[in-house]
């Protein structure tokens, strides 16, 4: 880890909007999601991702993001789609905003055993029926939707 790390922007209520970057990590007929310890969206299930930092390249990022929080080396694939998620307080403050930027991956390996990190509370290998049954974030549906699964 580099020490600039130390420096990270101010989520909640950021002084510019925040990069995102994630991957809809999919291998046979199932995808990889986590369920979210931190807000926006505690406790519902998206695709991993995470932060953009100084330096890395979008797909640079979005595979370091999905292997720290899943223990799963992928190889990232194409754009999906940019989103943007604006939250508001009740007061009419930003308090979320960030620019999603999306990617398709595939695991390097047939071996797919998960390890979570602390930064998310479970993860998991889904088929699109049984994502159905799950509390994703809107922005993971609208992503999912995207490339084809009926939610």
């Amino acid at each position: 880890m580099n020490s600039e790390k130390h420096h990270s922007p101010k989520r909640v209520y950021p002084e510019m909007p925040l990069i995102g970057v994630g991957a809809v990590v999919q291998m046979d007929n199932k995808i990889l999601l986590i369920q979210r310890a931190n807000e926006p969206g505690r406790g519902l299930w998206s695709i991993p991702g995470g932060l953009l930092e100084v330096g890395e390249t979008l797909k640079e990022a979005a595979k370091r993001e999905v292997e720290e929080e899943t223990g799963i080396p992928v190889e990232i694939g194409e754009l999906i789609d940019v989103v943007e998620n604006i939250i508001m307080d009740e007061d009419g403050r930003v308090k979320f905003h960030y620019v999603l930027i999306d990617f398709r991956a595939k695991p390097l390996s047939e071996k797919t055993e998960i390890k979570p990190s602390s930064e998310v509370l479970e993860a998991r290998w889904f088929t699109p029926e049984e994502i159905k049954n799950i509390p994703l974030t809107r922005t993971a549906k609208l992503l999912l939707k995207k490339i084809g699964i009926q939610l």
